[in-house]
C-alpha cells in the first residue's frame, strides 16, 4: 500500500479561505499527502481592498531543487494562482521533469475580467502549461483567455459553444479532460449554475441551484475535491458531481452564517464528510 502525494503549487493566503488554506485540508481529508509549493504569500486575498503580496519567485527554484536533491517524486501536481510570469516559467520546467498526473486550475480572472494582480504576459504564459495537463478546470473567463476569444455577452453561452471551447482546450492538453466551471447556459434558468464536463470527447453537464452571490474561494474548494477524487481513481463526471454537491453544502452554510462574500466558504464544518472513497455523505 502507498499513500499518494500531490505537489500543490499555489499561494498561501492568511485570511479569506482560498488557495492552499482551502485545498490542503480538503485534499488531506481525502487521504492524499499534500506538499505545498508557495507561489506567493498574501495577508488576505485580492478580493480585499488592501492586501500584502510577497512574490515567492526568487525562492521557488531553490525550493524545487531541494525536492529534487531529496529524490522526491509526486503522484500528482496541481497548479493554481501565480504571482508573476517568471513563476509560470519555473513551474513549466518542473512539469517537464515529472511523470506525475498534472491538474491545472488556470487562475486568471472571472466575469470577463482578468484579476488585477495578473498581466497579459502571465495570461500568455499560462497557455504554456497546457501540454503537460491531464485535467484543466478553467471558468468561462479563463477558457476564453486560453483560446484568445471574446467573453460572451452577459456571460451567457450555449452548450454547443462550450463543447467547441472545451474540445479546443482539450486538444492543447495531453490528457484531454476539461471542466469549464460555473457557467450560465442560455437555455437554463438564471437560478442555476453549471459545470461543463468534457472527457476525451464525452460531454456531461452538472447543474446546481445558484445560491446567493459569488463567494471567494469557491473555485478552490471545487478544484480540491475534483483533483483529489480524480487522483483517487474516480471518473471525471463523478468527481465533478461530488465536488458540486460539497460546494453547495458549504455555500448553504455560509448563507446561514451570513458570512461576507470575501470570507470564503466554511468548508471546515464538512471535512469529516469526505470519506476514503471521496463520497459526499
Amino acid at each position: 500500500m502507498k499513500q499518494k502525494k500531490i505537489a500543490l503549487i499555489n499561494d498561501v493566503t492568511g485570511f479569506g479561505r482560498c488557495s492552499v488554506a482551502v485545498e490542503l485540508p480538503i485534499i488531506s481529508a481525502m487521504k492524499i499527502q499534500v506538499c505545498p509549493l508557495p507561489t506567493a504569500i498574501l495577508s488576505v486575498h485580492t478580493g480585499f481592498e488592501n492586501y500584502f503580496l510577497d512574490d515567492f519567485k526568487d525562492r521557488m527554484k531553490n525550493y524545487i531543487d531541494s525536492w529534487n536533491k531529496n529524490n522526491l517524486e509526486f503522484d500528482g501536481i496541481a497548479t493554481g494562482f501565480f504571482g508573476s510570469a517568471e513563476q509560470i516559467e519555473i513551474v513549466e520546467d518542473f512539469l517537464k521533469n515529472s511523470s506525475a498526473l498534472v491538474m491545472i486550475d488556470p487562475v486568471m480572472g472571472d466575469h470577463g475580467k482578468i484579476y488585477k494582480s495578473y498581466t497579459r504576459e502571465m495570461c500568455r504564459k499560462m497557455k504554456n502549461l497546457l501540454p503537460f495537463a491531464d485535467l484543466v478546470t478553467p471558468n468561462l473567463t479563463e477558457a476564453c483567455e486560453l483560446l484568445n476569444i471574446s467573453y460572451p455577452e452577459n456571460g451567457i453561452i450555449s452548450d454547443s459553444d462550450l463543447a467547441t471551447m472545451a474540445a479546443n482546450i482539450s486538444a492543447k492538453t495531453r490528457g484531454g479532460k476539461v471542466v469549464i466551471t460555473g457557467v450560465n447556459l442560455d437555455f437554463d434558468s438564471r437560478e442555476n449554475i453549471s459545470n461543463f464536463v468534457y472527457d476525451g470527447g464525452k460531454i456531461d453537464i452538472v447543474t446546481s441551484k445558484k445560491l446567493g452571490g459569488d463567494r471567494s474561494g469557491t473555485g478552490d474548494v471545487f478544484f480540491a475535491v475534483v483533483a483529489a477524487s480524480f487522483m483517487n481513481g474516480e471518473n471525471l463526471l463523478n468527481s465533478v458531481k461530488k465536488s458540486a454537491d460539497f460546494v453547495t453544502k458549504c455555500i448553504l452554510h455560509a448563507e446561514k452564517l451570513n458570512l461576507a462574500w470575501n470570507w470564503g466558504l466554511p468548508f471546515e464544518e464538512f471535512l469529516t464528510e469526505l470519506n476514503f472513497k471521496n463520497e459526499v455523505m
